[in-house]
């Protein structure tokens, strides 16, 4: 009774946002999915209580790919760039900067953690160009399924499954399956995977 229930709530939700939807596509044609993405984001992030929960997720489960409903996205929390999935299960917190990233399922994300889109987002080799006019790159960073990232980590590099991020952690490389980092910069610490695997 309680999932279906959960279900008719979703299907609720869905027909709520779609007039959000809907301008969200028409500022896409005019703007670029990005540009949408972040200003439809900074509205969704208002929303309190579960009222937020449910409309942010059924407004990011149209707009990202391969991304469900059964998502729960913290009061706050910003998204900028379209190419971002989320998978099954997971927890967002509070105050969130997400730029291009695939979160697998059932994750948990820690209050106000930032995932970048790459490290090579900003250029700064010329000095005499301003910084602002230098460009970058970015990339899709990707979270493995069942991992923790505590508060107020900063993930500039693919973390791998099951891995534990400590509060306040800096990653600025790939961080191996089953890990556990912390610090600045983020260094391995210990491993999650059971004895003799």
């Amino acid at each position: 009774m309680k999932a279906l229930i959960k279900s008719a709530l979703r299907l609720l939700f869905i027909v709520l946002i779609l007039p959000f939807f809907l301008c969200y596509k028409l500022q896409s044609v005019l703007m670029g999915k990005d540009q949408a993405t972040t200003s439809w984001s900074q509205l969704m992030s208002l929303w309190p209580g579960m009222l937020g929960v449910y409309l942010r997720a059924a407004f990011y489960s149209l707009i990202f790919k391969r991304t469900s409903q059964e998502v729960v996205i913290g009061f706050g929390t910003l998204f900028s760039q379209n190419d971002t999935h989320i998978g099954t299960g997971t927890y967002i917190g509070p105050q969130c900067n997400i730029g291009k990233c695939a979160i697998g399922e059932n994750c948990l994300l820690g209050s106000g953690v930032h995932i970048m889109s790459g490290k090579g987002q900003h250029n700064f080799t010329d000095p005499d160009t301003p910084l602002r006019e230098q460009g970058g790159v970015f990339t899709q960073v990707t979270i493995g399924e069942d991992s923790w990232l505590g508060n107020g980590a900063m993930v500039m590099a693919d973390i791998g499954k099951k891995c534990v991020i400590g509060a306040g952690s800096v990653v600025i490389s790939p961080v191996p399956d089953y890990a556990i980092v912390g610090g600045n910069p983020a260094k391995v610490l210990g491993s999650r995977k059971p004895a003799g695997d």
